[in-house]
Parts: structure tokens; sequence; C-alpha cells
């Protein structure tokens, strides 16, 4: 019983905190027109007596508090006869410290309100209409009143709801009753026969592609720009996954390649500062080589090392080639601090690319990347890099070249870099230092570890978390970093092996029951 107690204190304090931040930043208000729009009820009449968006509001509000409840409220049945009474002690007791944590708040912003303080002066998200509804136009103490006896109903209930059932069993009745649809579908006479078909799924791909083709011509000239950036870092994402993920080479230099590619179509293809104005389809295979070129001479005097040592290498190697393209001294060269403007962008029957065109461009480009990683993931070439990554000594001892294929690793890694680097710089129009900062390398790393190292569909997953999400906030304005941080934090800690974890590594995993890592990251 006290460690039951002792969950729902921990359960109603953090979701209350939760429910503050996100008060804070305004994201109440935000639901509640999200919950409008879905309920279609903002111009409708009072629900229940209340206004639609305070209604929405107390929805929003006692769906948390439904949460808290239900995961304040979990019991090991082993060790309690009656589940029943740990679900209402412990639905009960978050309640109630979630209750007193936004009751409070309430009649702290309530009386600051009242008090003449400019609340929206410290937190510009706090507007006066946002403090009204939250108040829901009822004094101060009413206010916290009534968010105390919501909670504490809230957390009853979902103490209730949960029935003292134990972590994760919903979790495997869920699994269970996803593979009895599966079966059940399966058994289907023409699933049967199209499962037996060898062109089924080809088909199935076909379709899936044929899907994504057609999204640029319903999205807007914004999402195409925001897929577009996701693609791109699903590129580079690919191409550091192979020295990362499979090599096990800690490459935090990564944004140098892809600098590379850029400078490379910039300075060919705009007419300053050097006057070629090459064709884009002649400096895009240049860009890819000449970036696959530096990663051999990366790699060449940094081969002995490993783990922390070898990321701080990189990482210097990163930040030389944007002080060098940033520099005075070659001004002349590379643009200097301003950059390189007006770049040429692909022309292909006499019409250059739009940005529903380039969209397109980058969705070749990222299968063609996806069918040459797969190729080698499965090949000698990529069970030779998992080998190394596991235990660069007994990989040594069965005969690969360590060199060879760290060499390798680095030029296949840096050369799809260059490509993304290419387009990246040729759909912008512009390139410049600022676009090649060490903040590039941090988001590919964190694309690869999100999405699960040496996972193909994880990097795509991660790309989509990472660029993704953010623009799909940006209703909470200054606040979406900070949001998207949060949320980042709370995906790490649920699912430490990435959203979609390769099977070697799953494995790995669930035997050792923690976060697999790499041998160079274990001996440095």
């Amino acid at each position: 019983m006290k460690n039951q107690i002792q969950r729902a204190l921990k359960a109603g304090l953090v979701f209350g905190i939760v429910t503050i931040f996100l008060f804070l930043i305004g994201f109440p208000s935000t639901a509640a027109d999200l919950l409008a729009s879905l309920f279609r009820n903002k111009t409708a009449g009072p629900v229940f007596g209340l206004p639609p968006l305070m209604f929405n509001l107390l929805v929003f509000l006692g769906l948390i508090g439904l949460w808290a409840g239900a995961n304040g409220s979990h019991a090991d049945k082993e060790q309690a006869d009656d589940p029943w009474v740990p679900a209402l002690i412990g639905g009960l007791i978050a309640g109630l410290v979630h209750g007193l944590l936004v009751g409070g708040l309430a009649l702290l912003i309530g009386t600051l309100d009242a008090d003449g303080v400019k609340i929206s002066a410290y937190l510009s998200a706090l507007l006066p209409a946002a403090i009204k509804l939250f108040l829901l136009e009822t004094p101060p103490m009413q206010a916290a009143v009534i968010y105390f006896i919501l909670m504490t109903l809230a957390g009853l209930l979902g103490g209730l709801l949960s029935r003292g059932i134990p972590r994760g069993a919903w979790q495997t009745r869920g699994k269970a009753a996803w593979s009895g649809l599966q079966e059940k579908i399966s058994r289907q006479p023409l699933v049967k026969q199209a499962r037996g078909h060898r062109y089924t799924r080809y088909i199935v791909y076909g379709i899936l592609i044929l899907l994504v083709f057609l999204l640029p011509l319903k999205a807007g000239q914004y999402w195409n720009y925001t897929i577009g950036t996701v693609g791109i870092y699903v590129l580079l994402g690919l191409g550091l996954n192979i020295v990362v993920g499979l090599a096990g080479l800690l490459d935090l230099g990564y944004v140098a390649f892809f600098a590379i590619g850029a400078y490379t179509v910039a300075l060919l293809t705009a007419p300053q500062p050097h006057h070629l104005m090459w064709s884009f389809w002649i400096a895009l295979p240049i860009g890819i080589v000449l970036a696959a070129i530096t990663g051999l001479l990366l790699g060449a005097p940094v081969l002995r090392m490993r783990g922390d040592y070898l990321a701080i290498v990189t990482l210097g190697f990163g930040e030389i080639i944007r002080i060098l393209s940033k520099s005075d001294v070659l001004t002349s060269f590379t643009g200097g601090p301003k950059g390189v403007n007006t770049i040429g962008t692909p022309i292909l029957f006499g019409k250059p690319f739009n940005a529903s065109a380039f969209v397109y461009l980058i969705f070749l480009a990222v299968l063609l990347v996806i069918f040459v990683t797969n190729r080698l993931q499965n090949s000698r070439v990529g069970r030779a890099w998992e080998a190394m990554r596991e235990d660069e000594t007994v990989a040594r001892a069965m005969g690969i070249n360590l060199l060879t294929q760290k060499l390798l690793a680095f030029a296949i890694g840096a050369a799809f870099a260059g490509l993304g680097g290419v387009i990246f710089a040729s759909r912008n129009l512009f390139t410049g230092p600022e676009d090649h900062n060490l903040m590039v390398s941090i988001n590919v790393v964190a694309v690869v570890i999100v999405g699960g190292m040496g996972s193909i569909p994880g990097v795509i997953a991660g790309a989509l978390v990472l660029k993704g999400l953010p623009e799909v906030l940006r209703q909470l304005e200054d606040y979406r970093v900070l949001v998207f941080g949060a949320l980042l934090v709370v995906m790490m800690l649920w699912k430490p092996a990435g959203l979609i974890p390769s099977a070697r590594r799953k494995l790995d995993i669930s035997e050792s029951g923690v976060t697999d890592t790499p041998q160079e990251g274990r001996e440095a």
C-alpha cells in the first residue's frame, strides 16, 4: 500500500506540473479551439449551460485528470487480492494532488489578474482572453474549487476505469487483439490469394508511392516546403545512419559534407562569384563526388580514433568548414558571410523546377538512397560494418579489413549528405555559413537516435518527428520549440531504442533491458 500511495502522489505531482506547464504556454486555449473544430461547436449555443470553448477546456483538462488517475492507480495483482482498493486509493490521491496544483494555479493567476498585474508582459501566451477562459469567467476562488473538484473526480474515475490493471496489461491486450484481427483478415480467401501472389508486395509499394507523389499536388507551398525539408533530413539521416548506426563511428561533423554539396552547386551554377552558371544536372554529380572525396580525406587520419575522440575530431572538422566559408579571406571564392545567392535550379524540358517539382526530386532522391542503403545493409559490406560496430577486435580476427570498411562508410555517408546539400541549396536559391552550423549535425544525429539506429524506417520516422512535428506545433508560436523539447524527452524515456529500432537492436535491448550502445562509445 505504501508503494501505491507513493506512486499516486508521484502521478498527481507529475500531471499537475505538466498541466501548469501547458497553461503557461497557452496550450489549453489552443486545445479548446482544436476540440471546437473537432466537435464543430465553436459557433453553437451553450453546451450543458456552458460556452462551447469553456466546455471544451473542461473536457480537455478532464481527460488529463483521467490519465493521471489511471496512471496513479496501477497495481500489481500479485500484491493485492482486491484490485479495486488500490485503484480507488491511487486514483483519489492522484486526483487530489492534481486538483490542488491546478486549483492553486487558478487562484494565483486570478489573484494577480484582479490586482492589475499585466501577466502577458511576462508570459506572452497569457493574454486576458486566455486568463478569462481559464478562470471560467468566475472569481479566482470559485475557479480553484471547480478545478479541484474536477481533477479529483476525474482521477477517481480514472482509477475506477483502470481497476488496478498492472502496467503493460493494456498494451498486451492491444497486441493480442491486433494479432487476432490480423489472423482473421489473413484467413479471408481474397487476402490469401493476394498474399500468395508474387507481385502483391510490388503492387502495394506502387500504390503507396503513387499516393506519396500525389501529395504535393494537394499540399500548399508552405507544406511542400516542409515536406521537402523532412525529405532532405531523411537523406542526411540515412547517410549518417550508415556511419553511426551500422559502422558505429560517431560523427558530429556531418554538416561538413552537407556544406560541400551545397557550396559546390552554388559556386558552379550561381552568377556570382565565379560567373560559371553551369547546369544543375552537371553540378549534382560533382557535388556528390566531392563530398565523398571529402569523407575519404576526413576518414583517413581518424581511423584509429574511437568514441568521444572521433566525435571531437569530426566536430572540429565541421566547424573548420563553416569558419572557412565565413572567412573574409575567402570571400572572393565562397561569398563570405553573405553566402551565395541566385543558385541555379534544375531545368527539365525547358521549365525550371517549382516548389512541387522539388518535392518530387527529393522523393526520387530518398527512394534511391533507401534502395542503396537497403542493398548495402543486407550485403557482406553491411554485415562487416555491423561486426565492426559490435567489436573491432573480433571483426579484425574474422578477416574484415577495418581500414577499407571505415573509409567506405565515411565516403558513402558523405555522398548522401552531399546529395542533400545540393538539393537544399538549389531549392532555397541561397546558401551561406549559417545554413551549415553545428545544430544541423546535432539534428541529424537526433534523427538517427530518435528514429532507431540502424533502421531505415526509423530514420524516416525520426525525420518526421524532429522536422515535421515542430511545424504541426506552430500554433504555439514562441513556445513550440519548448513543447517539442518536452515531447522529445518524454518520447526518449518511453522509447529509448527509437521509434522503429532495427530488429537486431530491438532484440539486444529486450534481452539486456538497457539501451544498446556501440562498442566505440563504451570503450571511450
